[in-house]
């Protein structure tokens, strides 16, 4: 059976990230949905997602396949439902679609002629941004489960510090000493190649995956996700990073999510919390207003390529797009739109020539090239995000 994750009605509810990826490439837990799918599959997807991303992530359709909501994460009874899936049927959580059988030949779908499975069972979705981060805790649990079943971790240096030993999970190649690690809250997964310096006080749910690193004397309290080559240090509360990003220095980062090739100054900070304690709304791309998000702690959301300079404050549920460029004293507004440059006092726009010279120098430095392609998501983007840049910009 060939496999196709799609975005599915909730892609715009997860900008900035789905800017420049499609759902099913979202961090959160351990793996990308992506991963956590081909995992439980056994097989490989592709992805049905918007045009200007098809070239980097592009759609093998054959005569017969799955279509799975990449919102969804996946479980194995819900593997199992999916996997015996027929044709005209379809498996419904409610009203949403969550997979269903088609043909290449098929021009279109009509759920009525479909017979309709429903799943009753909780499951994980992944359909507002937030939810990258509330939801980021039963994720690790779930992939923690997934990558460690019948495997054996690593030995845990004797010169660490740690409760509840059996729910950590060295990788190979993992580097970690005079640590301070607390499993006895979630499991704390350390990825392949990665490193906890000396100092390091880690509660979990927590995940530092391939390649990354924790600086000295970071405090980190879980859920919390570090991904692949990404770098932090200081405090971190319950955030995600999904990759090659960094918070390498002193400053707090909480209830918060960052994309891709993200770099925060020294001694940035951002608020998690209203001075009165009121819910915390959120910069809603899709209403083009602030919206509510249910929670009373949010933090940061942060686009790829965005990047700030030291001492930066953040307030209280601020988003800010795709490869911004922030610096100065006093807060930037709640809504930094993509390709913004300044702060405080007023913005002007980062032309995308400008930005891809940075982005070719930052993106060097770990081995990684900024290709044709990239740079044709990003001025994609830059036009698209011209609506909430001020005409004078």
């Amino acid at each position: 059976m060939n496999y196709i994750l799609f975005d599915g009605p909730s892609r715009n509810n997860l900008l900035p990230f789905t800017f420049t990826r499609p759902v099913a490439d979202i961090r959160v837990g351990i793996l990308t949905i992506r991963e956590k799918w081909e995992s439980h599959l056994g097989f490989t997807t592709t992805t049905l997602t918007e045009d200007y991303l098809s070239e980097k992530y592009p759609m093998v359709e054959m005569d017969v396949n799955v279509m799975i909501n990449a919102s969804y994460l996946p479980n194995k009874e819900l593997v199992a439902m999916i996997k015996n899936l027929g044709e005209n049927q379809a498996i419904f959580k409610e009203e949403d679609v969550i997979a269903f059988f088609s043909k290449e030949s098929q021009e279109e779908v009509d759920f009525s002629t479909y017979e309709a499975i429903e799943y009753h069972e909780v499951i994980l979705k992944i359909e507002h941004a937030w939810d990258i981060f509330s939801k980021n805790g039963d994720a690790i649990k779930d992939d923690y489960e997934l990558l460690t079943q019948h495997r054996k971790s690593q030995p845990i240096p004797a010169s660490n510090n740690c409760l509840n030993s059996q729910n950590i999970f060295i990788e190979e190649g993992a580097k970690l000493e005079f640590a301070t690690l607390n499993a006895s809250t979630g499991p704390i997964y350390i990825g392949k190649g990665a490193e906890v310096m000396e100092g390091s006080i880690i509660r979990g749910p927590f995940a530092l995956c391939d390649h990354a690193t924790v600086k000295l004397g970071a405090k980190i309290y879980g859920p919390t996700t570090i991904g692949p080559h990404s770098k932090v240090g200081g405090e971190v509360n319950n955030a995600v990073l999904f990759g090659y990003s960094n918070k390498g220095h002193d400053g707090f980062l909480g209830n918060s999510v960052l994309g891709e090739w993200c770099n925060l100054g020294a001694d940035t900070n951002n608020s998690n919390l209203k001075n009165n304690y009121a819910e915390v709304r959120l910069w809603n791309y899709n209403t083009q207003g602030f919206a509510k998000t249910g929670l009373q702690f949010c933090g940061l959301m942060m686009g790829d390529h965005s990047k700030c300079g030291i001492n930066t404050m953040f307030n209280t549920g601020t988003v800010v797009g795709v490869s911004a460029n922030i610096f100065g004293s006093g807060f930037p507004r709640n809504f930094v739109p993509s390709f913004s440059w300044g702060g405080h006092s007023g913005f002007t726009t980062y032309l995308t020539k400008k930005a891809f010279e940075v982005a070719t120098v930052v993106m060097k430095r770990r081995a990684v090239e900024l290709t044709d392609v990239d740079k044709a998501i990003l001025e994609h983007v830059f036009e698209v995000t011209k609506q909430w840049r001020k005409k004078d910009e």
